[in-house]
C-alpha cells in the first residue's frame, strides 16, 4: 500500500513533523503549496497543517480537495499551541466540511511559537489574545512563546501508518 505525506506550514513545525514521519515510514513528503499531484496516486494520505488564527492553515485547500481526501484512508494531523481539546475540535468543525472530519483520523500535535520570528501583525494579535485569554497560563504563552514540538509525539501516527500497511498486506495474502 502506497502512501504520501502532504503538509502546509507557516513557521516550520509542521514541516518538521512531516519530515520525521517520512523518516520513520519511508513515505515521500509534499508541500501542498508546491506540489499536490501525488494526491491521486497514493492509496492513503497523511495530511498535516498548523492551526493559524483558530483554523487549519490549509482549510481552503482541504475544502477544494475534499472528494480526493475522502476517497482513501486519511490521517490528519494538526500542529498548534492548543492541546487535544473540545476547543481545537470546535475550530476544526467551524473550518472544514463535516464529511472530511468524519472520514479523517485526527491527531493533534503541539507546536512552537517564537515571538521574535513572527511578523509584527501576528505578534500584536498574540499579545492582544494573550491579554484577553482567561486562561492565564495560555495567555502568557501567547505573549512569551512556547516550544512543545516533540519528535516522540509522531509515534501514534507512525503506528497507524504501519497498521494500514499491515492490513493491506494481510488482504493481499488472502487474495493471493
Amino acid at each position: 500500500m502506497s502512501g504520501a505525506i502532504f503538509y502546509d506550514t507557516q513557521h516550520g513545525s509542521t514541516r518538521d513533523y512531516a519530515n520525521w514521519i517520512a523518516e520513520a515510514t519511508g513515505l515521500p513528503t509534499y508541500n501542498i503549496r508546491e506540489d499536490d499531484t501525488a494526491l491521486t496516486q497514493c492509496d492513503f494520505i497523511i495530511l498535516g497543517c498548523p492551526i493559524y488564527y483558530y483554523k487549519p492553515l490549509a482549510a481552503s485547500w482541504m475544502r477544494r480537495h475534499t472528494a480526493a481526501l475522502c476517497a482513501k484512508p486519511l490521517i490528519f494531523f494538526t500542529v498548534s499551541g492548543a492541546p487535544p481539546s473540545d476547543k481545537l475540535n470546535g475550530w476544526l468543525a467551524a473550518s472544514l466540511p463535516p464529511d472530511l472530519l468524519i472520514h479523517a483520523e485526527h491527531f493533534a500535535l503541539q507546536g512552537r511559537q517564537v515571538p521574535k520570528e513572527l511578523r509584527w501583525h501576528d505578534r500584536l494579535m498574540l499579545i492582544i489574545a494573550g491579554l484577553a485569554n482567561r486562561d492565564r497560563k495560555a495567555g502568557r504563552e501567547e505573549i512569551e512563546g512556547f516550544d512543545y514540538v516533540d519528535r516522540q509525539s509522531i509515534q501514534p501516527i507512525v503506528e497507524k501508518i504501519n497498521a494500514l500497511r499491515a492490513a493491506d498486506a494481510t488482504g493481499k495474502d488472502k487474495a493471493g
